[in-house]
Formats: C-alpha cells, structure tokens, sequence
C-alpha cells in the first residue's frame, strides 16, 4: 500500500511538472526561478516534451500537406533525421553549462537540461494545429502557416533566453554573450568530434587493410 501511495505521489508530482510547462512559457521570469531553484520542474516531465517535440517533427513530415513540406522517404533516414535534432540541443547544453560553470554560473548540467526542454514546450503546442491546418488551406493563404511557424521559433528563443538567464542568474547582458559564446562552443565541439570520428575511421580502415593483408599472405 505504501509502494502504491508513493507510486501515485510521482505520479501527480510529474503531471503537476509537466503542467507547469504551459507557466514557464506565459511567465518565464518567475516559471523558470521556480523552475530551477523550488524544484517544480521534473527530467521526466522535461524528457516527455522533447520527445513530444520529436513526434510532432516527424508526423509533420507525413501529415503537412505537400505544399508547404515535400519529403523524398526513399532518401530519408528516420535515425539521421532525429539525430540531426537531438545532437544540437545536447551541445547546446553541454557547451552552455561548461561556459557557464567557468564563469560564475549557477546553474547544474541538469538544470540547464531541463530548461531546455521546458523552452521548447511551444512547438508541439503551435505545430501539431499547425500540421491540421495546412491540410485545409490553399497557396495563397500559405503566408498566415510561415507567419505561425516562425512565431513558434521566436516564442522558443526568448523562453530560452529568459530561461538561462534565471538559471545562471545573470543580468540580461551577461546572459546575451554567453549564449552566443555558447553557440562557439557548440561549433568547437562540433570540429572536436567531426576529428575525432575522422581520426577513428582512418584508424579502423588501416586495421582492416592490414588485416586483409595478412589473410592474403596467409
């Protein structure tokens, strides 16, 4: 019984979390101090809107009407596809949170995570009506889907930086130059791993020719 009662604890706790989505994205300033320093946040309430983020993505590509996105399925790979989106929100993190921890910020590895995810909670709230309705619309009326679209990114970038700058607890200024600092680091740890998989895949492909060479002397 005790299990039970603790089990519907986290259970109500992560969909308070995840309600608290919809707080953080109307009043960023107070959501994300809160957030962050009382602990009303939750990694599986941030993980459950990134991966919503990342189904709305991909049904988009399947039910927005060709209009407005054409996908070639036979050239797409799921995998690369979501990767592509993955992989620049954790460097995102990661060289945010380095940067940060360098200079006085105060924010976790987990905190700047879990931001994050919180300041994307717009997209899947804007793009899955978006996805209906351009399914129902015409060319010309085209301009009203772009103008909504780019609305969501917008609203996603100020959350974003409003969101770090709570976390760190940084002016606006500070948090503004460390943001594009971080998006330095991210292209640094972009050539850092492109070398590095560079340096792997010359190491593997020697290993084999030698190994091919041997079987042939053999």
């Amino acid at each position: 019984m005790f299990a039970s009662l603790t089990s519907k604890d986290k259970w109500q706790r992560y969909l308070k979390s995840l309600k608290f989505a919809l707080y953080c994205i109307s009043h960023p300033l107070d959501g994300f101090w809160d957030l962050t320093h009382e602990k009303r946040g939750t990694y599986a309430a941030a993980n459950t809107i990134l991966i919503v983020s990342l189904i709305i993505r991909i049904m988009k590509l399947r039910f927005t009407s060709f209009i407005f996105i054409q996908v070639y399925w036979e050239e797409l790979n799921i995998l690369t596809y979501i990767a592509s989106i993955v992989l620049p929100l954790l460097l995102f993190v990661v060289g945010n949170w380095a940067l940060t921890t360098l200079f006085d910020g105060k924010g976790r590895l987990g905190q700047v995570y879990m931001a994050t995810c919180y300041a994307i909670t717009p997209y899947p709230l804007i793009q899955l009506p978006l996805m209906i309705f351009s399914n129902f619309v015409t060319v010309d009326e085209a301009e009203f889907y772009s103008a909504m679209s780019l609305i969501s990114l917008i609203w996603i970038a100020f959350i974003a930086i409003m969101g770090m700058s709570q976390v760190h607890e940084y002016s606006f200024g500070k948090n503004i130059l460390f943001l594009v600092a971080t998006l330095f680091a991210m292209l640094v740890m972009v050539f850092i791993l492109m070398l590095f998989f560079s340096m792997v895949s010359q190491g593997v492909a020697y290993f084999i020719s030698v190994g091919k060479e041997l079987l042939y002397r053999m």
